[in-house]
């Protein structure tokens, strides 16, 4: 009988996704879909336990589960490192139990779209002595029904930067935020669409705030103290009751400088001052006040040239593209190269002066270090003009892998590396010495590979053959304006995603200094000429420099397996969090 009853128990839900992480080692795991509600439902609303037995992970997305109302117990103590945590669009709630933390690496937390109504103590987001969430930066609760926040929100969270409260039902903030040196870092706060009666002038002590929106609420006064935050450049109040008539018709057509001096001047219904403007005492102390508080916040002269100072970039999601290149893998591959990560740069101008040189050097030095001399991984550049997508990363035998290599003719992969050998053992002879330069240093990277990798178009051209060439079809040219990117490695795919940061931010730096500078001098460098195998072309000038700073576009790109399930994605909410404090993403 107890045998019959076990047969007849239902099976456990299977979760092939865990399974696949586990055996790969991967550090990204996504979980969508429609199968996805049946399982959680079956595990009592929750994730399921052995999630959480994957340590690894870096970065976690569940969205879209309508029956997901609690993570479950263990995320803390199973996912140390992870950096990401997205849970949007589900139905946790009306708390968290357990509380999130302590998560010691979260740097992104998304709970937005869901139906929290509280996040109290024991059932939020972590605790606040010691923090729970130290290192997080971006926090997301948009879309919920939350009608106020932790008071403890600012201990737990302490460097937090941006805070995303739009669309729940708050009529206040906790008297703690707004504290001095609460959130030192703070530089985005929006919570339009809420029910914000009041604004209270510790607002001030938002050292760092950059943008603050509050559109959509139901103030009557603004503080005339917002005016003393010392990087503020952004504000909305649309969709307010002002009381002050003529403050309601600025927010609605004037820039934000232009409230901001009215808000200082002591204008009507600011808070401050209720119809006189201060005298000119009061105005000095304010001056002072704010003087310090741009010392004390590390602006001062650095703010004056910030602008021009800052590299920008540009994220594009997958949704925002509508034809987004996709590069899908297939299982030959798996045994000899099998991670790949790529990325569409747009927007470079290496028109001007020597641009082109100094951004192939630059593949080299990183070739060289980062990359370590292509062991750990190699880069390929691509005029994504000349590339069909969508692209496939598979593995073939050396005598049917043919490409057209850079600045040389079709050849099969087999002849090419045999010609390289002869190459390179000439080189010795007549150089009488062990070391080699160029693409000969990498041969010995395919000893004993029955199958070499490459990267194929919808054409069936052969584009690249890592870690030896790139194809000639895609060859990079001073008129290349947008690029393709592919990172591919035999160690790791987070090896392949810190490279591409890498490359993403020296092709930043490279083109803004390119928009600002005329360069004068000739591409035919020597040794940029070897790394794009292209014969030296004239010089070219770039006129008159251009100031300001233009973003770099990077768009997504996704990399699929063979039925189409998704892999990997760059760059994702972890990637391009660049440690560089000149440079600002814009995702």
């Amino acid at each position: 009988m107890a045998a019959a009853a076990a047969a007849a128990a239902p099976a456990p839900e299977a979760w092939p996704e865990l399974e696949l992480a586990e055996r790969e080692r991967r550090r990204e795991l996504l979980l969508t879909g429609p199968g996805l509600e049946q399982r959680v439902r079956a595990a009592g609303g929750r994730l399921p336990p052995r999630l959480f037995t994957l340590p690894l992970l870096h970065y976690l997305e569940v969205s879209g589960c309508g029956s997901l109302r609690e993570p479950g117990p263990g995320l803390a103590q199973g996912l140390p490192q992870l950096h990401s945590l997205v849970l949007r669009r589900n139905a946790l709630g009306p708390g968290l139990s357990p509380e999130l933390g302590p998560l010691p690496a979260l740097r992104v937390l998304d709970l937005s779209g869901n139906a929290l109504e509280a996040l109290p103590p024991g059932q939020g987001l972590g605790p606040a002595e010691p923090p729970g969430l130290p290192q997080l930066q971006s926090l997301n609760l948009s879309g919920n029904r939350l009608r106020e926040l932790p008071a403890d929100l600012a201990r737990c969270a302490p460097r937090l930067q941006t805070l995303n409260l739009t669309g729940n039902r708050l009529d206040a903030f906790p008297a703690e935020l707004f504290r001095p040196g609460a959130l030192p870092l703070l530089s985005e706060l929006a919570a339009a669409d809420n029910c914000l009666r009041e604004l209270s002038p510790d607002i001030a002590h938002l050292a760092s705030l950059k943008t603050l929106d509050l559109s959509n609420n139901q103030l009557r006064e603004v503080p005339a103290e917002l005016a003393d935050c010392p990087k503020l450049k952004e504000v909305n109040f649309r969709g307010n009751k002002l009381s002050d008539r003529r403050l309601e018709k600025m927010v609605h057509g004037c820039p934000t400088k232009s409230v901001l001096e009215y808000l200082r001047s002591g204008g009507r219904g600011c808070g401050r001052g209720k119809g006189k403007a201060d005298g000119p005492e009061k105005e000095e102390a304010r001056r002072r006040r704010r003087e310090r508080r741009r010392r004390e916040s590390g602006e001062g002269e650095e703010d004056e040239v910030d602008h021009a100072s800052r590299l920008l970039l540009r994220v594009l999601h997958v949704s925002e593209n509508p034809a987004p290149l996709t590069v899908q893998v297939s299982p030959p591959v798996k045994d000899v190269r099998p991670f790949i990560v790529g990325a569409v740069v747009r927007g470079m101008d290496l028109k001007p002066g020597n641009a082109l040189r100094r951004f192939l050097i630059s593949q080299t030095k990183l070739h060289e270090d980062v990359c370590e001399k292509r062991t750990a991984a190699t880069i390929a550049t691509h005029d994504l003009r000349a590339v069909r997508g969508p692209l496939l990363y598979t593995a073939r035998p050396p005598q049917d892998l043919k490409i057209v290599p850079l600045g040389r003719k079709e050849v099969k992969a087999k002849d090419l590396v045999r010609q390289l050998q002869l190459e390179a053992e000439e080189h010795r002879k007549q150089k009488k010495r062990q070391n080699l330069s160029g693409l000969h240093r990498y041969l010995r990277l395919l000893d004993g590979k029955e199958s070499y990798p490459c990267l194929v178009d919808a054409d069936g051209d052969v584009i690249s053959f890592p870690p030896i060439t790139n194809s000639e079809k895609t060859k990079i040219k001073k008129t290349t304006s947008d690029l393709f990117l592919e990172v591919t490695s035999a160690t790791s795919l987070q090896t392949c995603k810190e490279v591409m940061d890498a490359l993403v931010l020296k092709m930043a730096e490279i083109n803004k200094y390119a928009l600002e500078n005329e360069e004068d001098g000739s591409l035919s460098d020597p040794d940029a000429d070897a790394v794009s195998g292209q014969p030296p072309g004239p010089s070219a000038s770039s006129g008159a420099a251009r100031a300001g700073s233009t973003p770099l576009v990077v768009e997504q790109v996704r990399v699929l397996d063979e039925d189409g399930h998704l892999k990997v994605v760059y760059p994702s909410k972890t990637d391009l969090g660049l440690a560089a404090s000149h440079v600002t993403v814009i995702r």
